[in-house]
């Protein structure tokens, strides 16, 4: 099993998405924005939903947020097509999804024809000699002006983005700012009309049980809605430091990412982003990136076209019981400090390595993942309080936020875009996603463009890269590097040792492209 971006390859005709919705397909959804005035006649739909047993309808509700939500089509071309993409060509039966196959067989090519069988598998339709993609996601509006939220991986890599709105109107719009750590974009559409929109709502009021709406486009199906509840909360699927989802079972598929879920007030709480299945089409558990954390970057998106973080300068890990136990703390808590980078605001603070970090300005770290988020969320150059567990007591020191560096904000450090593979330092949340043991050394593949010689030689989310030209690594800046030097040593390929499922075994990785 693996996490996928649910990002849809290609447009389904409607003709044949009307054929293909009798199926009854683990019909995903991707929330779909909410009105801009829920009016009086929602309230009371929405009220007797929320004091039953069970909802009546969510009909009211749909119908009044539906036309926030929009269809995002992006065109990429080879120089620019993003790994999450995974672009495919469509080449008759066996290519096609398992439940096209069990459903129509070798049927399916003279039903439907070719077309749509390209579009579903991801257009590869050629255009100057270069060979161009189609990718869709979902999106919804936020406010009447046109700016819309969706997430970084719909829109990477694109040349030209196309919004669909549910009255089939469509423009193209304008990226405004991305976020690859959130995996959160901001675009924007310039209309002649006031557009419907959707307010964000608390996700952290939601709870385990509470009832979820999703819309979106799973496979091109537009407008589709799943409802479900709230699975779990605090969830980490390996996607980075800041890791937070809402699970959800509302169902949702490959077309829904960026999607929002709502509550029963029509407000969203999540936007969807991952799914974790083993094939690729919804079993019941999807995640929605929750809208307290959303909003922060949407926010810092619209302002400055990009996302401003607090940054501390130390590497952290997880406390366990036996660690607890060495250093006379109570339990299992907080986050204790590997290094102290140089000249970092946590070094002019006098941290020290083997401090646990117990808070920040109160707020409690339960885990080592509650760090990273606290102080991404301080504003640089302003005052923080850490409570940090020291020599066995309680010690309390204060500590002036920096800027994240541009390098760590572009992914330099903990991750990084290399000869067509995405790359990341090994961290125990990838360590888990990925079932690599705790003895095992490198760089992590987190992702592989489809059309790259790290594809084509078999490369895929989940190795591990423990050499680059014989020369160990420890960070995606080390395998960036040495590729450098064997480029500028005109090398045709680079030897890489690659550990999959505990068993090593070496790459020839061209340098030329793909």
């Amino acid at each position: 099993m693996k996490t996928q971006e649910c990002t849809k390859r290609g447009r389904t005709a409607g003709r044949v998405a009307a054929v293909v919705a009798v199926l009854v397909i683990a019909g995903g959804a991707v929330a779909i924005g909410t009105s801009n005035t829920l009016t009086a006649a929602t309230a009371p739909a929405a009220a007797a939903v929320a004091g039953s047993a069970l909802p009546v309808s969510f009909a009211d509700m749909i119908e009044k947020v539906g036309p926030a939500v929009v269809n995002i089509q992006v065109t990429a071309g080879d120089s620019a097509t993003p790994a999450h993409m995974e672009p495919r060509e469509f080449r008759g039966p066996k290519d096609m999804p398992e439940f096209f196959r069990r459903f129509f067989g070798d049927e399916f090519g003279k039903r439907f024809g070719d077309e749509f069988g390209k579009r579903f598998g991801g257009d590869h339709g050629r255009r100057s000699g270069q060979h161009r993609m189609q990718g869709m996601g979902s999106g919804f509006i936020i406010d009447k002006d046109g700016y819309i939220v969706t997430n970084d991986h719909v829109v990477r890599g694109a040349e030209k983005i196309l919004v669909t709105l549910k009255d089939e109107e469509q423009y193209e719009a304008t990226l405004i700012g991305r976020d690859r750590k959130t995996d959160l974009a901001l675009i924007k559409i310039e209309a002649d009309r006031d557009l419907t929109f959707v307010p964000f709502g608390d996700s952290d009021a939601v709870r385990v049980g509470d009832w979820v709406v999703a819309v979106g486009n799973p496979f091109g199906l537009d407008h589709t809605v799943t409802a479900g509840i709230i699975s779990a909360r605090g969830r980490a699927i390996g996607n980075g430091p800041y890791d937070d989802f809402l699970q959800i079972d509302a169902p949702i598929n490959k077309g829904n990412s960026g999607g929002p879920t709502f509550n029963l007030r029509g407000e969203v709480i999540g936007v969807n982003t991952a799914i974790f299945s083993p094939t690729g089409g919804s079993v019941g558990i999807g995640f929605a990136i929750p809208s307290s954390l959303a909003q922060k970057v949407i926010a810092d998106l619209k302002e400055n076209g990009r996302v401003e973080r607090g940054w501390l300068g130390v590497n952290i890990q997880g406390v366990n019981k036996d660690m607890a136990a060495s250093l006379n703390l109570d339990k299992a808590r907080g986050a204790i400090v590997s290094t102290v980078m140089p000249d970092s605001p946590a070094a002019e603070a006098g941290l020290e390595q083997g401090d646990v970090i117990l808070a920040v300005d109160g707020r409690r770290v339960r885990t080592v993942r509650d760090l990273p988020r606290l102080i991404a969320g301080i504003e640089g150059g302003k005052s923080a309080k850490l409570t940090v567990w020291r020599g066995g007591k309680e010690k309390t020191v204060r500590v002036r936020i920096g800027r994240m560096p541009e390098s760590m904000r572009l992914g330099g450090g903990a991750e990084a875009e290399v000869q067509g593979m995405r790359l990341s330092s090994l961290d125990p949340a990838l360590r888990r996603a990925h079932g690599i043991g705790d003895d095992i050394a490198g760089v992590v593949v987190t992702g592989v463009a489809a059309d790259s010689w790290a594809a084509k030689k078999g490369l895929t989310a989940g190795d591990v890269i423990v050499s680059v030209g014989n020369a160990r690594v420890s960070s995606p800046a080390d395998v960036a590097a040495r590729i450098r030097q064997a480029r500028q040593q005109r090398q045709k390929a680079v030897l890489l040792l690659i550990n999959r499922e505990a068993q090593e075994r070496f790459v020839a990785l061209p340098l030329k492209a793909a």
